[in-house]
């Protein structure tokens, strides 16, 4: 049980990828319909390279979607708007009229039984004139009918019943008026009794709009007239040919065939089987990750071994092609609005150009089985992808990200013209609304910047965003080294200048290691006497302490660097410069000086060597090897040529034989390399001259 226990353990690393790949592909597959897919790519203009296509059913010719629309919009104009009569307006003023005819006549006249006949008669005379206009009904003014002529017409809903008029055949108010000031006196000489005087006001006071616009009819109207469009034009008939091998899809060859394509998968997706589909698509899925797996294995195993780095790409991958996914569904055309080169620019500042290139390029083989027309949105996201990717090269400022994002808009442009033009041979159906997809999509893709650092603060990675602003001297941790070590402060700041010069002539993260080397020796800061370099009084702390204690000094200095650091919420990268500055090596000077004067006892060697532990990385290499040798070239009596090169070849041997880089990714000839440029910046600091040789 034991030795299954072991076992496991030392393979729990290789298990735990497995199950992450693993997780990753069930994640996507869910992402996926559960529909078949049409196993034949075609494009308009373009010849078709397949074997002659039969038809294997009978299917409708489906309409283009700009078919539909001018058959729609054509349909639409040919309808009228709807308008209805309500009466409940018109009987509150009519007993409106009726009250203040009873107060206006009243107060008119005295009460006789000669008045009170004629007060009937007008009153009689009144309604009917008021019933001649309401129940033909005054129109409501709408925004629909400005500008519409009198013959212009409408439809008026009465009850169950929808009558057509023109705009002439109905009132407004204002003819409506005009009809009761020309009909009064008409009456009036007809018929002497009635008072004109008294009916008109009351009479246009009674008027009310009665025909007012139904939103609610009309807009069923125009969903009767939409769905009773037929969305097909034409049959295919089983056994037909469709297309031949090499013959040129036109526009009618296009529409039969995409006819095919979305009749053919909604059968296989309600006939076909559905766990041999999903069996299809976890092969697909599975093969994909498999592959960026053996890449990561192959090539880039710093990355494949760190978990942190691997569930960032492996999750920056699953949540772009599940926004595609969702937006395809909504509605495939939108899918040039996902910014999908949000993918390789985070890739590409947290990892290098051929990382960002393959996550690109494995997000977009995934996405192609989700979108229509997937080779000409691969081919566009590819590009843009790939202009992205060399334009944020170096995220060193944030301006940098919108000059992306212009990148991306001008190349998404620009190939969709390319293909514009292969398919169609003119501008006549060039579509604006890609464009204004491709400006959503360049936009969002400034998200970049604040995902940046939330996967930042997730994942425990740094970007040249965070180093550089970490490496601002002006930044409160320097400034208290600045202040309490001036000496160590600019010592740090030589091993900076020295070490950021010797990766980026070595290949590295220069920003990264000069940044580290800033922050190396920030330990000093509580003990700064304690170090020669801020020792300005000529008193040295050392005389009053043991050897093995002044050692234990020095050793501390690395401890509380790491936890100043820590305090400082430093990241964990730059920490590993404070921890590994040193690596195992002795405080040689107390530890000979303690064997000299103490030369029958046996010195304990791990009281005065450091804890380590011992450089990882090309870069806390290259800063190991660069603060010992800017701290020994102060002590040089004579600074020329020779003293440098033998200082230089000294030191670095004798870390190499106390094996401190057996941990790093650096060669003997790396090692070679960075010695020359070592004595090249001491020689240029201390300003020391070749001697020329003498004839």
């Amino acid at each position: 049980m034991k030795n299954k226990f072991i076992h496991f353990w030392n393979n729990y690393t290789a298990f735990y990828r497995i199950v992450l790949f693993l997780s990753a592909t069930l994640i996507l597959l869910l992402s996926f319909p559960r529909e078949g897919k049409f196993k034949y790519e075609f494009q308009k203009s373009k010849p078709w390279l397949n074997e002659d296509l039969i038809a294997p059913f009978d299917f409708a010719i489906l309409k283009t979607d700009s078919e539909l629309k001018v058959e729609q919009d054509n349909a639409l104009l040919d309808s009228r708007f709807l308008f209805r009569l309500y009466s409940d307006p018109y009987m509150k003023k009519y007993t409106e009229y009726i009250n203040n005819f009873e107060q206006s006549w009243t107060q008119k006249y005295s009460p006789t039984p000669k008045n009170e006949k004629v007060k009937q008669f007008n009153r009689v005379m009144g309604k009917i004139l008021l019933d001649s206009v309401m129940l033909k009904g005054i129109v409501e003014p709408s925004v629909l009918l400005q500008g519409k002529g009198g013959d212009f017409e409408i439809r008026v809903l009465k009850g169950n019943l929808a009558l057509t008029y023109s705009l002439k055949e109905l009132f407004t108010i204002q003819s409506a008026d005009r009809y009761l000031r020309e009909m009064l006196p008409k009456k009036a000489k007809e018929f002497p009794e009635i008072d004109a005087t008294l009916l008109l006001p009351l009479l246009e006071k009674a008027l009310v709009y009665t025909i007012r616009y139904d939103a609610f009819a009309n807009q069923q109207q125009k969903q009767s007239i939409i769905s009773g469009i037929s969305l097909t034009k034409g049959m295919i008939q089983k056994g037909q040919r469709i297309i031949s091998k090499g013959e040129l899809v036109t526009d009618e060859k296009y529409k039969v065939l995409n006819s095919l394509k979305q009749d053919y998968e909604a059968q296989i997706g309600t006939s076909g089987k559905p766990y041999l589909i999903l069996l299809g698509q976890f092969l697909l899925i599975g093969s994909a990750l498999a592959a960026f797996a053996l890449f990561l294995f192959s090539f880039r195993v710093e990355v494949f071994h760190d978990s942190n780095k691997l569930v960032l790409l492996l999750l920056l991958i699953i949540l772009m092609v599940n926004v595609i996914s969702l937006v395809s569904r909504y509605n495939s055309l939108y899918v040039y609005m996902v910014p999908v080169c949000l993918v390789p620019v985070i890739a590409r500042v947290f990892f290098d150009t051929r990382m960002a290139l393959f996550v690109n390029l494995m997000t977009l083989i995934i996405s192609g089985f989700l979108v229509p027309n997937s080779f000409e949105f691969l081919y566009i996201q590819l590009i843009s992808g790939i202009v992205a990717i060399v334009s944020i090269s170096k995220v060193h400022r944030r301006s940098q990200f919108f000059f992306t994002s212009l990148m991306i808009f001008i190349s998404n442009s620009l190939v969709y013209t390319g293909i514009v033009l292969i398919q169609e041979g003119d501008f006549s159906r060039f579509n604006f609304d890609y464009l204004g997809m491709f400006c959503a999509a360049s936009i969002l893709t400034l998200l970049a910047y604040p995902l940046i650092f939330l996967f930042e603060k997730l994942f425990g990675l740094v970007t040249d965003v965070t180093l550089l602003e970490l490496s601002d001297t002006n930044s409160s941790l320097l400034r208290k080294l600045a202040i309490y070590a001036p000496g160590t402060f600019h010592h740090s700041i030589m091993v900076a200048n020295i070490a950021e010069e010797v990766v980026y002539e070595l290949g590295g993260n220069p920003l990264l290691v000069r940044t580290g080397a800033l922050y190396h020796d920030i330990g000093k800061i509580e003990s700064a006497l304690y170090f020669i370099e801020n020792q300005t009084s000529g008193h040295n702390p050392h005389n009053e302490l043991t050897y093995e204690e002044s050692a234990q000094v020095l050793i501390k200095h690395v401890i509380n660097g790491i936890e100043l650091a820590k305090k400082h919420k430093l990241p964990e990268q730059i920490i590993d410069f404070i921890r590994t500055h040193h690596g195992t090596r002795l405080t040689e000077f107390f530890y000979i000086k303690q064997l000299q004067e103490n030369p029958e006892e046996e010195v304990d060697k791990y009281k005065f060597s450091y804890h380590g532990p011992i450089p990882f990385s090309k870069e806390t290499a290259v800063l190991m090897m660069a603060d010992s040798v800017e701290a020994a070239s102060r002590s040089l009596k004579e600074m020329d040529e020779k003293s440098i090169n033998d200082l230089v070849e000294r030191i670095i041997n004798r870390q190499i034989e106390q094996n401190q880089f057996d941990n790093s990714n650096i060669t003997m000839k790396d090692i070679t390399r960075i010695k020359r440029i070592l004595k090249r910046k001491l020689m240029s600091i201390y300003h020391v001259r070749v001697e020329y040789p003498v004839l």
